[in-house]
C-alpha cells in the first residue's frame, strides 16, 4: 500500500491501553472501548500511541495489545500502530511484527535519547531506512512536546517523496510550519492535526483529518469539527470547536493520560488506572474534570 492507497481523512483517536487495578493489561476493556467507539464516524484508531502509554509496556505486551485490537476493530476503519524505537533495527522489526498481526500502517516517533545528535540528515536516514524495509505504509510521528526535536517542515517535505511515507502527525501547534509542510511536500502526502486545540483551524490550511484525544472521550463532536468545516457551516464548526477546546485542554496539556482515562470513566467507557509512575487523578481535580465536561456537554445534567 502506498500513498496513493492509503487515505487518512476524518478524524482518527489515539485509544488509552486499559490495565486493571494490579497494573495489568485488560484486555477485556480494550475491547469493550473499542466495540463502543466502532459504533461511532471516527476513520479509524491508533493503538500504541502517546495516550496508550506505550513506553510503560513491555514488548510483549505490546503485541498483545495490538492483537486485541486487531480483533476488535473492523476492517472498515484503519488501525495504525505504534512502533516506535530508539534504533533503526528495532524499529523496522516492530513494524514487521505489526504488520504481520495486521496492522494498516505504522506510526512511528523519532528517536530522541540522543537528541543533540538527531539531525535532519540522522532523522531523513532512519525514517527512510524503515520505510525501505517496511511492509506497511509509514506514518511519522512529530512530538517535540516529548521528544524535544520539532521536525522541520524541510525534513518532511524531502521524505514526502518516499512511496511509503504516507503523511505526518503534527502535535507541535505551529500552524505556520505545518502550513509550509502542506506547501511543499509531495500533493500525495498527508499531513495529520495531531491535536484538538488547532484541528479546526488547521482545515482551513488543508490538513487532511486529525488524530485527537479528544475523540476517545466525544468522538461525534470531533468528527463533526470535520463535518463542519467540509460543509462550510465556519461558524457552527467554529463554536463547537471553543466548546471543546476546555475539555482538550483538561485531557492534553493540562492533566494528560490521568485525565483523559478519568474523564472515559466519566462519559461511560473504561478508563480505568494509567500505570505505575503516572498516578489517577486526585478527588479535587476530579470534580474540576467533571465541571469541565458538564460545561462542554459531555455529561447529563
Amino acid at each position: 500500500m502506498t500513498q496513493a492507497e492509503l487515505s487518512l481523512r476524518g478524524v482518527f483517536t489515539p485509544i488509552v491501553t486499559s490495565f486493571d487495578a494490579d497494573g495489568n493489561v485488560a484486555h477485556d476493556k480494550i475491547a469493550f472501548n473499542l466495540e463502543r467507539w466502532n459504533r461511532t464516524r471516527l476513520n479509524g484508531y491508533i493503538v500504541l500511541g502517546s495516550n496508550g502509554e506505550w513506553v510503560f509496556l513491555d514488548e510483549a505486551e505490546r503485541l498483545a495489545v495490538l492483537e486485541t485490537a486487531r480483533q476488535a476493530i473492523p476492517r472498515e476503519k484503519l488501525m495504525i500502530a505504534g512502533a516506535a524505537a530508539e534504533s533503526t533495527r528495532h524499529t523496522i522489526a516492530l513494524v514487521e511484527q505489526a504488520a504481520a498481526i495486521g496492522a494498516d500502517a505504522a506510526i512511528i516517533v523519532n528517536p530522541s535519547y540522543y537528541k543533540g545528535q538527531m539531525t535532519p540528515p540522522v532523522l531523513s536516514t532512519y525514517y527512510r531506512t524503515v520505510a525501505d524495509h517496511a511492509p506497511i505504509p509509514i506514518l511519522i510521528y512529530n512530538l517535540p512536546p516529548a521528544t524535544g526535536i520539532d521536525l522541520p517542515a524541510e525534513l518532511l517535505a524531502e521524505l514526502s517523496h518516499h512511496p511509503r511515507i504516507v503523511g505526518v502527525k503534527d502535535t507541535g501547534g505551529n500552524i505556520a510550519k505545518m502550513g509550509e509542510t502542506i506547501r511543499r511536500a509531495d500533493p500525495s502526502f498527508q499531513v495529520l492535526s495531531g491535536s484538538a486545540n488547532f484541528f479546526y483551524p488547521s482545515l482551513a490550511l488543508g490538513v487532511t483529518g486529525g488524530i485527537l484525544a479528544l475523540a476517545n472521550i466525544a468522538p461525534e463532536e470531533s468528527v463533526a469539527l470535520y463535518d463542519l468545516f467540509q460543509a462550510g457551516r465556519i461558524e457552527e464548526g467554529r463554536a463547537l470547536h471553543l466548546r471543546m477546546l476546555p475539555v482538550n485542554l483538561a485531557i492534553t496539556s493540562r492533566w494528560g493520560v490521568s485525565g483523559l482515562k478519568a474523564a472515559l470513566d466519566m462519559v461511560g467507557f473504561y478508563g480505568g488506572p494509567p500505570r505505575s509512575p503516572l498516578l489517577p487523578l486526585d478527588a479535587e481535580r476530579q470534580r474540576e474534570l467533571r465541571a469541565i465536561l458538564e460545561q462542554g456537554g459531555l455529561l447529563a445534567d
